[in-house]
């Protein structure tokens, strides 16, 4: 069952959830004066159920909102907003454990990892030869190395002739904590590279890069278990899968023998395909849905959730509106107790938020949401302009860290 944080809620997003929900719009009155509590949302649970939630939060001092029809029993499901303290939600958690009904079980199992993942805040991954990354004590940057002549944005490609060392030295020296090496572009429409052309562009790359930066933790962005075999042992640290785990049914083998850490990503169809239409009952649910298989997947495989971060996926099977939905409930990605990767970079959204059809004018609008990851306590941003995201992020952190 898949419980998570609704965004901090404002009167209007209160009221919104009322009518999401289904509930009935008097009782706004009685919900304003908690609309501070911490806000789980549970979509679609038998409509007993929801009167027992409701029942047992107000015994504790919270509340919950559900379909007007639960009490009068003419509704037989509703979603449910429950509002209270952690403390309170904890104990609604372990109540819930003597219930063997009414579908109470998975509520209980998917409250008790929401609660869990929103509590951690700190991860560190460590790689060979003393490699590390630590992660959430304030949001990291990963700079984008496009080995393409196809990318979207097309300063950000690396021909052959050009000094790849010289463009990564640049971002190490911004404070790139991970270089991400990629030789596949995988912008709308584009089609797939052949593997042996993605490995003789990739594989060398890496090598030369891990040679010249022994201590920088690499991510090679690939989807095909051959290559990410490839790319590790040519030195990459990380495996940033944009399919999900979902385009090579060898690559979770891959990545649980080579014992690399995995970005595991969000999309809807293929890059050929994605932006054809894409449509989603519940952006945030459905993602949250679709990362719990991905995650029980992987854990099958052999990759521990503690190698994982999580990519909701920004572009890939999104319109506008869903990316921004995506970035309002940011929160609602903790839910797993893993990191969390944003790659918004000067993507499309942004262009279409601004009217900027060019990728080369989205610079501000990437940095504004590279200040609301920072804000948001996002683990990693991945983009294009290290050194301008930097500054935004260490700003910041100045602020943050300023003390009276």
């Amino acid at each position: 069952m898949i419980v998570y944080p609704l965004p901090a809620q404002s009167r209007e997003d209160l009221f919104s959830a009322l009518r999401r929900i289904g509930a009935d719009l008097r009782s706004n009155a009685y919900f304003e004066p908690k609309r501070n509590l911490l806000s789980l949302y549970i979509p679609g649970v038998d409509f007993r159920a929801a009167a027992f939630l409701k029942q047992e939060l107000l015994a504790r001092g919270g509340d919950a909102v559900v379909n007007r029809g639960v009490i009068s029993c003419e509704a037989s499901e509703s979603a449910v907003l429950l509002l209270g303290t952690p403390g309170q939600l904890r104990s609604l958690s372990e109540k819930l454990g003597a219930l063997p009904c009414w579908g109470l079980p998975e509520i209980r199992e998917g409250l008790s990892r929401t609660l869990a993942g929103l509590d951690k805040s700190a991860w560190t991954f460590s790689f060979r030869e003393g490699r590390a990354l630590p992660l959430g004590k304030r949001t990291a940057v990963m700079g984008i190395l496009n080995l393409t002549s196809d990318s979207f944005y097309e300063k950000s490609r690396i021909s052959p002739g050009d000094d790849i060392l010289s463009r990564a030295r640049s971002m190490v020296e911004a404070g790139a904590a991970v270089l991400d090496l990629g030789a596949e572009s995988t912008r709308p429409g584009s089609e797939p590279v052949p593997e042996q052309e993605e490995m003789e562009r990739l594989i060398p790359a890496v090598a030369a890069v891990r040679k010249a930066f022994p201590e920088t933790v690499l991510s090679a962005d690939t989807w095909k278990a051959k290559v990410a075999l490839e790319a590790v042992r040519a030195g990459a640290d990380i495996i940033n899968d944009i399919s999900g785990l979902g385009f090579d049914p060898d690559l979770p083998g891959a990545v649980a023998e080579s014992g690399a850490a995995l970005v595991l990503s969000h999309i809807q169809g293929t890059p050929r395909d994605m932006q054809k239409d894409p449509r989603y009952d519940d952006t945030v649910g459905d993602i949250l849905r679709s990362f719990e298989e991905r995650l029980s997947l992987a854990e099958k495989a052999g990759i521990p959730a503690e190698r994982i971060i999580l990519d909701p996926g920004l572009g890939f099977g999104k319109r506008c509106g869903d990316n921004l939905r995506i970035l309002r409930n940011l929160d609602a990605f903790r839910v797993f107790g893993r990191p969390l990767l944003i790659g918004h970079s000067r993507k499309g959204f942004i262009g279409a938020t601004l009217g900027l059809a060019d990728p080369e004018d989205r610079l501000e609008g990437t940095l504004a949401v590279t200040a609301l990851c920072g804000l948001r306590n996002v683990a990693l941003v991945r983009v294009h302009d290290v050194e301008e995201n930097v500054r935004v992020l260490s700003m910041l952190s100045a602020i943050g860290e300023c003390m009276e």
